[in-house]
């Protein structure tokens, strides 16, 4: 009797701890799976125009639309000094981005190599943005139409698996 009481007491216990183990390296590796991978991917956009991060989204076989946040560009501001034409400073290039969570939330960033204050790269929600380079580089002449620009955004995630 005392032998079965004492097996009762060690192995019990000792299976609760084995269970619990198991438990615990099952719930780790489901959560492994459900984190994105790193990624760093590049969109080409034109005012207006918007680009889908699919490489975020919290679901790989979820619909891309409703659970991808979502990148667009607003606004080009370009008060650079136009060729000929006499200036007081040389001016600089913004670009004016909101960025559309899932959950309908919204932030809103500027980014500039060259602007006062500014930056050619932030972070928001998990994801850094960072300026890749706009086309046309050059300046337009005083009395022509803006350019179409077409702006290179480099998004990737922060915290990789």
């Amino acid at each position: 009797m005392k032998s079965t009481i004492f097996r009762q007491l060690i192995v019990l216990p000792l299976l609760a701890a084995v269970m619990a183990t198991l438990y615990a390296c099952g719930a780790a590796n489901s959560r492994a799976v459900a984190a994105p991978a790193h990624f760093t991917t590049v969109y080409v956009l034109r005012q207006g125009a918007s680009a889908a991060i699919t490489g975020a989204a919290a679901k790989p076989s979820a619909s891309i639309g409703a659970s991808a946040p979502v990148v667009r560009l607003e606004r080009v501001n370009d008060s650079r000094c136009h060729p000929g034409a006499v200036c007081v400073w040389a001016g600089y290039i913004s670009f004016s981005f909101t960025l559309l969570q899932p959950d309908g939330s919204a932030s809103n960033f500027v980014l500039s190599d060259n602007m006062p204050n500014g930056t050619p790269s932030v972070t928001r929600s998990g994801l850094t943005f960072t300026l890749a380079g706009f086309q046309p580089q050059q300046v337009p002449a005083k009395n022509e139409a803006p350019p179409d620009y077409q702006v290179s955004l480099k998004v990737s995630n922060i915290n990789p698996p």
